[in-house]
């Protein structure tokens, strides 16, 4: 082949190799652009059905207000049975509870005071901290009650010298909107549990199946830069679990207070018992990140199967994910998480130094962990690793 030749063969197959790469980052925007729109569309749903159930509850509340308590302007009960519905999901029995005894509070500090102080603007303003300050020393920072005392203490000081006996309905009307509120929530427009777990929990899966890959794809290529970003991106995952945290609460609540939604009621018992080893996942694949941006440092042999049993541990993130919102069977996650130690143990017997062997412990001790996840229990999740990883052995040096 005479110089031209070659120089054109080389300006094809780098050509060719571009429009590879700039495939494949279009396929990675567009599935990233899918699973942020699919995520943003469940956000969505949540937002209308929560504004659903605080329309309904309003409603509800001011019909017996005004109908069966013979109000004619019944603030108080609307306003109650939004403040339940609006409650952090999760809080919101414990949100009605609070707005009852904030009432309370309210009613009996101000009845008291104004006997002894009068009305007028400083008894005003002295009545309402005073309120606010006996529901923070009993309640801590408890925002629905001290908001509750503060204006029943308002309300009665303002309007009591005009109009008597407010404290009784104010009572009343409080207990009817928590309750309405709460009805709504089990009764009329329940939300769905698994798509509260999901619509917080898809973020986690996600970035640690993401992160997986790119560790994956950084012992391929040797690319210890995109090992750390990996690595760093592992790490600050705080504020993700804790809202994943808030999401089984509210899950949890669902469960327990709407009959429509018991049936699901071991799904998200299951999902709970499965978070809680995640996050042990999510620490040992930081470890995997770690120990393979050693080994790229330091130049170590990485076998080709390294690289491919971390990427099936990222498959078997996102197939537990797949197989817990659908409230199937995980017999696919497990194969993965199996294939993952397999191709560990081969990795070990092709020969790994000193950090590519702390990067197949560090996978044995995920895989682990995510077995426990779909239903192992630790001595099985372990011995099922062990042997996965000697079959693994086995397989290039079978008189082993």
């Amino acid at each position: 082949m005479d110089p031209d030749d070659r120089r054109r063969h080389g300006i094809s197959r780098a050509r060719r190799g571009a429009v590879k790469r700039v495939k494949t980052a279009v396929a990675q925007i567009g599935s990233r652009g899918g699973r942020a729109g699919r995520l943003r569309l469940n956000q969505l749903e949540a937002a209308l059905v929560i504004s659903v159930q605080a329309g309904l509850a309003a409603a509800l509340a001011w019909s017996i207000g005004h109908d069966l308590l013979g109000n004619p302007a019944p603030i108080f009960a609307p306003s109650a049975a939004v403040g339940t519905i609006v409650a952090a999901l999760g809080q919101r029995a414990h949100r009605t509870i609070e707005l009852l005894l904030g009432v309370g509070l309210g009613i009996a500090t101000t009845d008291l005071l104004l006997s002894f102080l009068g009305t007028g603007f400083w008894q005003t303003g002295f009545v309402v901290g005073f309120a606010v300050l006996a529901t923070l020393v009993l309640f801590g920072r408890s925002g629905a009650a001290v908001g509750q005392a503060g204006g029943t203490a308002v309300l009665l000081a303002t309007l009591a010298p005009a109009q008597n006996d407010l404290e009784w309905p104010r009572i009343v009307e409080a207990m009817v909107g928590g309750a309405v509120g709460l009805v709504v929530v089990a009764l009329l427009v329940p939300l769905n549990p698994m798509r509260i777990l999901d619509r917080d929990a898809a973020p986690i899966y996600q970035r640690l199946a993401g992160q997986l890959r790119e560790v994956s794809g950084a012992l391929t290529t040797g690319d210890q830069p995109r090992a750390i970003r990996a690595l760093d991106l592992l790490r600050d995952m705080g504020p993700a679990l804790d809202r994943m945290h808030q999401a089984l609460s509210g899950a949890e609540e669902v469960v327990g207070l709407a009959p429509a939604r018991w049936l699901r009621r071991q799904d998200v018992e299951r999902f709970a018992r499965a978070s809680q080893q995640v996050e042990r996942v999510i620490e040992h694949s930081r470890g995997v990140a770690r120990r393979s941006a050693m080994a790229l440092q330091y130049r170590e042999r990485i076998p080709p199967e390294l690289s491919a049993s971390v990427g099936r541990l990222a498959d078997a993130v996102e197939l537990l994910r797949r197989e817990h919102r659908a409230g199937r069977p995980t017999e696919r996650t497990h194969r993965a998480v199996r294939d993952a130690v397999f191709r560990a143990g081969r990795a070990r017997a092709q020969g790994v130094d000193e950090f590519g062997d702390a990067v197949v412990t560090q996978l044995r001790t995920a895989a682990s962990d995510l077995l426990r996840a779909i239903g192992y229990d630790a001595t099985s999740a372990n011995d099922e690793v062990r042997r996965a990883v000697q079959d693994g052995e086995a397989s290039l040096h079978p008189g082993a």
